[in-house]
């Protein structure tokens, strides 16, 4: 029976067996709810901002006609209900670009005839390799990247992705001498390297990227001949210093709009993250290389967006007051929960790399392993999802090149259960440091038999007491 399937189906590129992944499906099996499931897992794997969703849902209830489709007294519903063209409608692309432009703080100007809507920024990241590789040519990642990529850039493209290593010694920055390495060993594999893939800000560190680093990037790219792609989806996500520099700004403030180069930068945007708005897929891809946008516009009709998402969103980004209000509420708000993760975190002794922007940090548990190596990453990874109730991403499955680094998620959840997270994690720790200092004055397996009561008794104890639900 599998014979008859083709290749594509039966082929194991998809990623899916990935460690980030299988936290998911364990969290999915014991979801954390304070009144039905007060000791199950909570999800601290899934990055999206539900900080701010009451500003869009009282929006939505002071402009009803816009969500029954109505229009200066008439119904919009025949007209959007009827075929649309796959470009978009134009309003909405208007509505996209001036956000686009907003959000980088007006340094950088877009032309909605360069914007490639696509349902999601998955979508929009197939699209552009399908444009700019051939299977078996390969894309340089700087590590760590978001595990989704091994699936979205190369299952169906037949990509290759060679990783641009970078450290912790200098907080996972990209060095020229990274970039050359790893374009040594994709030669040393025979891959031709057709471009540069980058994250900024990015999934998992939270970090945005200096000019510094960008201009290394702009001139490894020139030098090479190759592209550079930018995913931009957390641009409006960036709530402290430095501020966000987008890759166009950075070719602008090198004058290089006329050069070869300027053809070869390619964005990625969405709504998922800076609007919160996952559920509505809207991804897009921003790029002044004409022949691309004609083959990616052509692409997006297996992907289309909605007419109905398009109008409702048009009005919602075309309302500007309201915009810059959501942009600057939700900084705070993500200032505020950034803080309360990390200080929750420090108390237990664990340190986050500094961070600036996204929806999680990047969390140093080096000193909980018992040995430097991946394996104990995922023994202590299955610990914490088992035994804590708490679904985080181990490094490895961003592939960072350290052992002991996680992605811990805080905008997805409410103040109550953030807080429970922080205690289970505390209590784990503690318990933790109990068994260390007891370990010689008994077996083993007796600490360990010991170990596994405690941290069942406690995750019970404390999960009963949080009777609120979240929102």
């Amino acid at each position: 029976m599998l014979k008859m399937l083709s290749k594509m189906a039966m082929c194991k590129s998809h990623g899916q067996d990935s460690s980030y992944f299988i936290g998911w499906q364990e969290y999915e099996k014991n979801p954390y709810d304070p009144l039905q499931n007060p000791s199950g897992i909570i999800q601290m794997g899934l990055a999206e901002n539900q900080l701010s969703f009451d500003l869009l849902e009282s929006w939505l209830t002071r402009n009803q006609d816009v969500i029954q489709f109505r229009e200066n007294g008439g119904s919009m519903f025949r007209d959007l209900a009827l075929f649309q063209d796959y470009h978009g409608l134009q309003a909405f692309k208007n509505v996209l670009v001036s956000f686009m432009a907003e959000i980088r703080r007006k340094k950088v100007k877009f032309d909605p005839k360069n914007l490639v809507l696509t349902a999601g920024s998955t979508s929009a990241n197939e699209t552009l390799i399908f444009c700019l590789a051939e299977p078996g040519e390969a894309l340089l990642i700087p590590t760590p990247y978001y595990p989704g990529f091994d699936r979205d850039l190369k299952w169906r493209t037949g990509a290759e992705i060679v990783p641009i290593q970078c450290y912790s010694s200098n907080n996972f920055r990209i060095t020229e001498s990274a970039l050359e390495e790893a374009y040594e060993q994709a030669q040393k594999r025979n891959l031709t390297v057709k471009g540069v893939f980058i994250t900024n800000p990015s999934n998992p560190l939270g970090t945005t990227m200096s000019r510094n680093e960008l201009n290394i990037l702009i001139t490894f790219a020139m030098t090479k001949n190759i592209h550079i792609v930018s995913d931009e989806i957390y641009a409006g996500t960036v709530f402290d210093s430095p501020k966000f520099v987008s890759i166009i700004e950075a070719l602008i403030d090198r004058k290089l709009e006329k050069s070869k180069m300027w053809n070869q930068v390619h964005i990625v945007s969405s709504l998922s993250k800076d609007l919160g708005l996952p559920g509505f897929r809207v991804g897009m891809i921003y790029s002044n290389n004409e022949t691309l946008i004609a083959a990616a516009t052509k692409m997006s009709s297996f992907g289309l967006i909605s007419s109905q998402t398009q109008y409702l969103l048009s009005k919602i980004l075309g309302d500007r007051r309201f915009i810059k209000r959501y942009v600057k509420q939700n900084k705070k708000q993500l200032i505020h929960r950034r803080e309360m993760l990390a200080s929750g975190l420090a108390n237990s002794g664990i340190e986050c790399l500094e961070s600036n922007a996204g929806l999680f940090c990047f969390v140093d548990m080096r000193d909980l392993l018992k040995s430097n190596t991946f394996e104990a990453e995922m023994e202590l990874w299955k610990k914490i999802i088992f035994n804590v109730g708490l679904n985080v991403s181990p490094g490895s499955s961003c592939h960072c090149s350290e052992p002991g680094w996680f992605r811990v998620c805080f905008a997805n959840m409410s103040k109550e259960t953030l807080d429970l997270a922080m205690r289970r994690i505390n209590n784990f720790i503690n318990s933790d440091r109990d068994i260390h200092r007891q370990q010689p004055l008994r077996s083993v397996t007796a600490a360990g038999s010991r170990r596994r009561r405690t941290i069942a008794n406690w995750v019970v104890k404390l999960s009963s007491g949080d009777g609120r639900r979240d929102r």
